[in-house]
Parts: C-alpha cells; sequence; structure tokens
C-alpha cells in the first residue's frame, strides 16, 4: 500500500512509520522534516498537500494538539488550539482527502484516553477527542467506494512520561511501539467505525 502518515516525526508517529515500512510504502507528512509540508490547521495546506502526494491507500494522522488548562482558566481563545487542530484539522484531512484515497482505502485518526479518563486541566483536549471519535463512527456509515475510518485512542505513553506524567497520576504509561499496533490493526485490517484503545 501507499500510505501517508501525517505526524510521522512525532513519538507514536515513528513507531507507526517502523512498523509499515517494511510492507509498504510511506509518505511522511509534518511541519518539518518530512517528505511533504502540512499543517492541519490549514485546510489550504491540507489542500496542498493532497495535491503533492498524489493518490494514496491509506491516510494514517498522529499529529493534533491541544491546551492543557484548568476549566476556570480556560478562554474561548486557549480551546481554540483543540478545536483547529486536533478536532477540525483531523476531520479536514478526511473531508480533504476522500478524493485521492483509492477504493476500499482508509483513514486513520487520533483520539485520547482523556476522553473517557478524564484528567486535571485535560477538558478542552477531551472535547476535541470526543468529537474525533463521534465523528469516524458516524462518518463510517457513509464513506464512498469501501473506504474505511478508524480512530485510535493512546493512553499515556512510556516516551513521554517524563514530560507529562505528573498531568496522569495513576496512569500506567504504554510503550509508543504498543500504541502504533492499533494504527497497523486499522491500515491492514477490514474494520470500520472502531475506536481502538491502546490502554
Amino acid at each position: 500500500m501507499r500510505i501517508l502518515i501525517v505526524g510521522a516525526s512525532g513519538t507514536i508517529g515513528q513507531k507507526v512509520v517502523e512498523q509499515l515500512e517494511s510492507k509498504h510504502e510511506i509518505i511522511r507528512a509534518g511541519r518539518n522534516g518530512a517528505d511533504v509540508s502540512v499543517d492541519i490547521t490549514n485546510p489550504d495546506s491540507i489542500a496542498e498537500m493532497y495535491k503533492q502526494v498524489g493518490r494514496v491507500d491509506a491516510v494514517v494522522n498522529a499529529s493534533g494538539g491541544a491546551t492543557f488548562k484548568a476549566v476556570p482558566e480556560l478562554t474561548p481563545e486557549l480551546n481554540e488550539k483543540g478545536i483547529e487542530s486536533k478536532l477540525k484539522g483531523q476531520v479536514n484531512l478526511v473531508l480533504l482527502g476522500q478524493e485521492y484515497i483509492n477504493d476500499g482505502g482508509s483513514f486513520t485518526l487520533t483520539t485520547g484516553v482523556m476522553m473517557d479518563d478524564p484528567i486535571p486541566m485535560g477538558a478542552s483536549a477531551a472535547m476535541a477527542n470526543g468529537g474525533v471519535k463521534a465523528f469516524v463512527k458516524s462518518a463510517s456509515i457513509e464513506m464512498p467506494r469501501g473506504i474505511r475510518i478508524n480512530s485510535v485512542s493512546p493512553n499515556i505513553v512510556l516516551e513521554t512520561w517524563e514530560r507529562l506524567g505528573d498531568f496522569f497520576s495513576g496512569f500506567i504509561p504504554v510503550p509508543a511501539a504498543q500504541v502504533a499496533r492499533g494504527y497497523v490493526k486499522s491500515v491492514e485490517g477490514k474494520q470500520t467505525g472502531q475506536n481502538y484503545e491502546m490502554y
């Protein structure tokens, strides 16, 4: 398969690349250090990426950000980051990419544990994650030409525990390579409308 991986240089994205590149052609996309540049908060940038890359069999997104703030300190402006990046950015990858996916291809998006297991300062990220999960489930019944769509819900990954572990008190971190198996399952499997929980 010809697979476009957005966020390929990130902690999870690198492991997804490692687990797919031996069997498939991988095109890496990201803000820098990639085969093709993209800013998922900008629909024009997404459209340009697809024009450069052309037709693919799968699109995997392992990127997207959100603001971590307690609700009393969360302003509409700060909340917008999760909406523009984690939510709309991922949805736009699907809306703008449909015509570039081959028949029977797939999209794999990223949600996250916080939408189901809340953490302090995680409301904005949880909102975006939940929106993506709902979009995937609903969109799966309308995707054309046998195209599948799933999402992966990672736990806090071991590689970021030292930096982010204080946010996830009591959680058991999961190696990024283990989380990457969910993306492989989505790309190489046949299911659609799923949210693979990698806890």
